[in-house]
């Protein structure tokens, strides 16, 4: 290696390790010692007010009770949909004799469903916590006035 290419590399690292170390040093002494370690798929985000507990005039109350209410249809649904996996599974597994050996798992994707369809079900893909809850509401005076409508939500 020629002098030149020496000298070329010596400014090289100098021109990085001026623009490179004070960064280095900010984020090892500043930022790593200061943020929360947990894994981004555990984010846990806080309960919030429900519509029912936030005023009429409340926009922003209303806001993160729409967000908590589409956050919990995407884990409810998610949950739906693993549930329905796993019976798929069993049925190609278990083939000739999938029903009997899959029934338990059939049983608990029913409940599911239902639970999923009194909650969010005839909303729209443009459901609010606020349709839900009057939907909730409604539910409630039906069944007060005539019975359950079947004997599986009496749970």
């Amino acid at each position: 290696m020629s002098e030149d290419d020496n000298l070329f590399r010596a400014f090289m690292r100098t021109l990085y390790d001026t623009i490179d170390g004070p960064v280095t040093w900010f984020k090892d002494t500043v930022v790593v010692p200061n943020q929360e370690k947990y894994p981004w798929y555990h984010k846990q985000y806080r309960r919030v007010q429900t519509i029912d507990q936030c005023y009429a005039d409340d926009a922003v109350c209303d806001f993160e009770a729409n967000s908590q209410f589409l956050r919990d249809k995407r884990v409810d649904s998610e949950i739906l949909s693993i549930l329905r996996q796993r019976y798929e599974d069993c049925m190609l597994y278990e083939s000739p004799d999938h029903l009997t050996q899959c029934k338990s798992l059939l049983d608990r994707y029913k409940d599911a469903e239902e639970c999923w369809f009194i909650k969010y079900g005839d909303l729209g893909a443009n459901g609010t916590a606020r349709k839900a809850y009057m939907k909730q509401k409604h539910r409630m005076i039906f069944e007060k006035r005539y019975g359950p409508l079947s004997d599986k939500t009496k749970k």
